[in-house]
C-alpha cells in the first residue's frame, strides 16, 4: 500500500514545510491576538442597555457566524481593492481570521462576564469606580479565568480556519503542501503531511487547554477510590 509513497520527497520538503508551520503559528497568534480585541469590544457593546450599542454588535455578531469564512476572506481580497484599499494577502488573511473570529470570541467574554456575581459589580459602583475601571479591575479579570479554556477551544479552530489563507496565496502550511503536489504530482504526500503538523498543533492547543483548566481549577479531581 505503501510502495509508491515517497516519504524521501517528504523530508526533501520538510525546510518547506517548516517554514510554512512557523508562519501558521505565528499569523494565527496575531489573529487570535486581534480576535480578542474585537471580541473584547463587541462583548462591551453587547452588554450595554443602550440600544444603539447592543444593535450593531448583535448585527455584526449574527453576520459573521451566519457567513461562510471563505466569503469573508474574498470580499475582504477582493473588494477592498475595488474600495481603493489594497492590502498585502497576509494583512488580509489577519484581518479576515480576526474579525471571523472576534464574532465568536465575544460570545465566549459575554457569557464569561455574565458569570460574574451581580454582587461583584455593585460593590465596584458602590465604591465610585467608573465603567472601564469595573470592566478592567473587576469583571474581566475573572471573567478571562472562566473563558480561558473555550477561548483555547476558539484558538484550535482559528488555526484550523488559517489553512484557507493558502487560497490567496498565503505561504503558510496548507500552501507549503499544495507546493508539494503540485511540483512533483504526489497530491498524497502533500496532503498527508499537512495533517500530521495539524494534528500536531492540535495536540499542543488541546494539551495546553486541559493544563489550564487544571490550573485554574475548572475541573473537579478525580476520586481515589
Amino acid at each position: 500500500m505503501l510502495e509508491n509513497f515517497s516519504f524521501r520527497t517528504i523530508v526533501e520538503y520538510l525546510p518547506l514545510f517548516g517554514q510554512g508551520l512557523i508562519t501558521t503559528v505565528w499569523l494565527s497568534a496575531l489573529s487570535f491576538a486581534g480576535a480578542l480585541a474585537v471580541g473584547i469590544v463587541l462583548a462591551a457593546m453587547n452588554l450595554q442597555r443602550a440600544q444603539l450599542f447592543r444593535i450593531p454588535a448583535k448585527a455584526y455578531i449574527d453576520a459573521v457566524r451566519a457567513t461562510p469564512l471563505l466569503a469573508q476572506l474574498y470580499f475582504l481580497y477582493f473588494g477592498l481593492p475595488r474600495l481603493g484599499f489594497v492590502l498585502p494577502e497576509l494583512v488580509v488573511g489577519i484581518l479576515a481570521l480576526s474579525l471571523n473570529s472576534g464574532a465568536y470570541v465575544a460570545e465566549i467574554i459575554r457569557a464569561g462576564i455574565l458569570s460574574i456575581p451581580r454582587g461583584q459589580v455593585e460593590a465596584g459602583v458602590a465604591s465610585g469606580m467608573t465603567y472601564v475601571q469595573r470592566m478592567r479591575l473587576v469583571i474581566l479579570p475573572q471573567a478571562f479565568k472562566v473563558t480561558i479554556p473555550p477561548l483555547l477551544g476558539q484558538a484550535i479552530v482559528l488555526v484550523k480556519d488559517s489553512a484557507l489563507l493558502s487560497l490567496i496565496s498565503v505561504s503558510e502550511l496548507t500552501r507549503a503542501g499544495q507546493l508539494l503536489a503540485s511540483d512533483r504530482f504526489m497530491p498524497a504526500e502533500g496532503f498527508i503531511t499537512i495533517a500530521a503538523f495539524y494534528l500536531l498543533l492540535y495536540y499542543c492547543l488541546k494539551g495546553l487547554a486541559g493544563l489550564s483548566s487544571r490550573w485554574l481549577g475548572l475541573q473537579p479531581a478525580r476520586s481515589s477510590t
